[in-house]
């Protein structure tokens, strides 16, 4: 329903930080959930983290997804950075019931082209 690009990957070396964008053309993201997801060479698609409808923030870790106050993108905050966090990085977008956002790709019907995040030294 959404065309979704992520913006910001890049090489880094371990132990640093590091931080993804997704925009949908102008469109607000206020409605939707939001998931950021990565699949690594080899490897299924996993979940990284995400944010409900209603929500400026959400961290998890060395991770944390937030709304700028406008709407117009979500952002991806990764912090110390390890070479298994190597990956393509996909955030996508949902209108999820409930009141708690999901990790479960078949839940999210709009999704971003991915963005490269390498961790090497």
């Amino acid at each position: 329903q959404l065309q979704l690009v992520e913006s910001g990957g890049d090489l880094v070396q371990p132990g640093g930080s590091l931080s993804l964008s997704c925009s949908a053309s102008g469109i607000s993201l206020d409605n939707y959930d939001i998931g950021w997801f990565r699949q690594a060479p080899g490897k299924e698609r996993e979940g990284v983290w995400c944010i409900s409808r209603g929500a400026s923030r959400a961290s998890d870790g060395r991770f944390t997804v937030s709304r700028d106050n406008a709407g117009n993108n979500v952002d991806l905050q990764m912090n110390s950075l390890k070479p298994e966090d190597t990956a393509i990085y996909y955030c996508a977008a949902g209108r999820v019931w409930g009141n708690a956002c999901t990790l479960q790709p078949a839940a999210y019907n709009s999704w971003g082209q991915g963005t490269q995040v390498t961790v090497s030294s």
